[in-house]
């Protein structure tokens, strides 16, 4: 899944960095310390440290955290579990299950039987 918005920012970037001569025609789309090496994981995981210092997020995070928000803010959608599963590329729905956490928000909007069936008495939308 790649939205037009980031694809036009991922090709900004790849001719900034060609015109640079930071990346090399058949080279990395985030080079390493070299321009001949990929990005390494202990750089990637400083960036995501230095955007969330940014940003002012005090919580612990990690490349990974990003894929648990991801999956948190496609439920919050309400698209369906499944679909998840395959966007993240899991064979198991019982481990798409282990990387969504679901909002404050999202469970106090949930109304229950009871709530449902006043609305609907009282002519009203039900809501948490």
């Amino acid at each position: 899944m790649l939205s037009p918005q980031l694809l036009e920012l991922l090709r900004v970037w790849w001719r900034e960095g060609r015109r640079r001569g930071v990346m090399l025609p058949h080279g990395w789309l985030f080079p390493g310390r070299s321009c001949t090496d990929p990005i390494s994981s202990r750089q990637l995981h400083r960036a995501v440290q230095e955007a969330a210092e940014v940003a002012g997020i005090r919580k612990r995070v990690s490349p990974h955290t990003l894929r648990h928000s991801f999956a948190t803010h496609l439920l919050e959608q309400d698209v369906d579990i499944r679909v998840i599963q395959v966007l993240l590329g899991h064979s198991k729905l019982e481990t798409t299950a282990l990387y969504t956490k679901v909002s404050t928000r999202t469970i106090h909007a949930v109304a229950g039987p009871l709530d449902r069936l006043m609305a609907l008495m009282e002519g009203k939308t039900p809501s948490g």
